[in-house]
């Protein structure tokens, strides 16, 4: 149950900072101020995010900020000082989606569907794009965790349908994120089994990453590049996928000047030959 959390007298003048400014998100007139400087602050508090999910009132006052801006998504209205406030609390919230003692509870709340109207925008201006890579910095922070409590989760959402579409239409750093989401679901057992499980569902992944493998040959990403491969590996761990993959893997993955240009990554240069032998193919 949230409770008003109060720091006990060993308390340092910044962690008194913290429990003030938490306080203040409750009041309508602070809130903005107090979202700007926990959001600069919060790496500060190792255990903000548990005063933050415990705290009476602030996890809702997060989500009042979030559900605010709906009206604005469709048709796009959003603009840069509101997107900014939103994305302080996105901010605050990956606190708590990252935190080992409130990542399920979070969960347990379906606190990431709230984000979900954020993914599903393709407005390209800058508000826009500042909103879905931070709110995909949150299911970044969530899978980054290897927890399969947070695969089974989104699995039971449109979390990789959302990533796919921001996949082939977002700037290339939403692209990295969006893909490393992915890349972090096929690692996982359970998450391998539900995209292979279907030719549809492994066809939707592998047609992305093979169109964003062609427009990496002319606008090149070592960091999406990486991600990419990494997933590809993983696809190939399965017995179905891997024999689609022997048709449909991306040619530029066999050209040997292709692979020439990964020589400063000597990680993405060892997946990629591994990929190639796992496939029984050559450059």
């Amino acid at each position: 149950m949230n409770q008003k959390i109060k720091p006990d007298g060993n308390a340092s003048e910044t962690e008194i900072q913290i429990y003030q400014l938490v306080q203040d998100l409750t009041q309508a007139t602070k809130r903005d101020a107090a979202l700007l400087e926990l959001s600069k602050k919060r790496e500060l508090v190792p255990d903000l995010a548990p005063i933050l999910w415990y705290s009476f009132g602030t996890i809702a006052a997060l989500l009042s900020e979030i559900v605010s801006i709906y009206p604005l998504l469709s048709p796009p209205k959003l603009q840069t000082q509101e997107s900014n406030t939103v994305c302080n609390a996105l901010a605050l919230l990956q606190c708590v989606a990252s935190h080992r003692d409130t990542r399920l509870l979070f969960l347990y709340a379906h606190i990431p569907l709230y984000l979900y109207p954020f993914l599903n925008t393709v407005c390209k201006s800058k508000p826009f794009e500042y909103l879905r890579l931070t709110s995909l910095g949150v299911i970044g922070a969530l899978v980054k965790m290897d927890d399969s409590d947070v695969i089974n989760f989104l699995l039971s959402t449109e979390i990789i349908p959302l990533c796919l579409r921001i996949m082939e239409t977002g700037t290339e750093l939403s692209k990295t994120v969006a893909t490393f989401i992915v890349q972090k679901i096929l690692l996982d057992d359970v998450g391998l089994s539900y995209i292979c499980a279907t030719s549809e569902r492994f066809y939707a992944v592998s047609s992305v990453l093979s169109e964003m493998v062609q427009h990496l040959v002319s606008r090149p990403s070592q960091r999406l590049l990486k991600h990419i491969i990494r997933c590809y590996l993983r696809l190939a761990d399965n017995s179905r996928a891997r024999e689609a993959l022997r048709t449909c893997l991306p040619e530029p993955f066999r050209d040997r000047d292709f692979l020439a240009s990964l020589k400063d990554d000597p990680t993405t240069t060892r997946w990629l030959t591994q990929l190639l032998m796992d496939l029984n193919l050559t450059c």
